[in-house]
């Protein structure tokens, strides 16, 4: 919540009406350094240059392993809560790759807005159980890029979480099961993906 005061001005001059407080809660399992990069940068600057409002703030929310991340807010500040606004929220996000299962909070008692378009797909890489010299000649920042690569066209990295036993990777795209079977048929290609688990997250 944003608080305001007024210095000096005429005593009965009318405060300056504030915004409206609303939550994209994405369904993103992102670092917070890219939730401000894929989500509220893009967001903010589109806003202001129509002057619609302004992201105010975000967080990310923790759970517990193997998926880290539970989900992550954007807390928008908006000039007037109407239509138009929404849609340009909304746009913003899913462009800037809001997966399925997102969602706008409201201040008031209306009910929550989906949005989304992006499926999610999490790989897991054991971290505990392969040979000690397949970790040594592994490469967690190769295998992001092959990922990518093999990807290109249907989806793409955008998050990831070092746990205990497992390091997830969360790559969100257009079509859940044509990503699961490219990155199928990538992993008995490298050692290290052995023991990797496939999980949809959306």
């Amino acid at each position: 919540m944003i608080f305001k005061r007024l210095f000096g001005g005429k005593p009965d001059a009318p405060a300056a009406p504030e915004g409206v407080i609303i939550t994209a809660r994405l369904n993103a399992k992102v670092q917070p350094m890219d939730r401000h990069e894929q989500f509220e940068d893009p967001l903010d600057q589109v806003l202001t240059a129509q002057g619609l409002g302004a992201v105010t703030g975000g967080g990310t929310q923790l759970m517990e392993p193997p998926h880290g991340i539970a989900f992550c807010d954007v807390e928008i500040e908006l000039t007037d809560l109407t239509d138009e606004a929404l849609d340009v929220v909304i746009a913003t996000l899913e462009k800037a790759g809001a997966p399925k299962g997102s969602r706008i909070l409201f201040p008031d008692d209306r009910p929550d807005q989906p949005f989304g378009q992006l499926d999610g797909l999490g790989m897991f890489l054991n971290g505990t159980d392969l040979p000690d010299e397949v970790y040594a000649n592994s490469d967690v920042n190769e295998i992001i890029a092959e990922a990518n690569r093999r990807l290109e066209g249907l989806g793409s990295m955008l998050g990831y979480w070092e746990g205990p036993q497992e390091t997830a990777l969360f790559f969100y795209g257009k079509d859940f099961e044509q990503m699961r079977r490219i990155i199928e048929d990538y992993i008995p290609t490298e050692p290290s993906l052995e023991l990797t688990r496939i999980e949809q997250i959306t």
